[in-house]
């Protein structure tokens, strides 16, 4: 897990990447809606890592899952939280 910047100002808040040397970046923005610019970064990043980059996603406060390109997408904070679409219960 790395946080990308580079010295012009493009940033990505978390990057991950695998074993095999592919990389997911990840925007986590306090809004309930998404615009193309909330992307630049995430294809900065994509622009310089070249085929290693899988998918950027932007994560926001909104309700629906958004895509912005092939492999760039727009998704709720909530939807960390659920799998197949059911909450997921946390034990007390």
């Amino acid at each position: 897990m790395y946080h990308f910047r580079t010295q012009t100002g493009w940033e990505v808040d978390v990057v991950l990447e695998d074993s095999r040397g592919r990389i997911v970046g990840i925007e986590i923005k306090a809004a309930h809606s998404v615009i193309a610019q909330d992307f630049k970064s995430l294809k900065a990043l994509a622009e310089i890592t070249g085929r290693k980059f899988i998918r950027g996603v932007v994560l926001y406060t909104g309700p629906e899952m958004i895509p912005f390109g092939s492999n760039l997408h727009a998704l709720p904070m909530t939807a960390l939280w659920h799998l197949g679409g059911k909450p997921h219960e946390v034990e007390s």
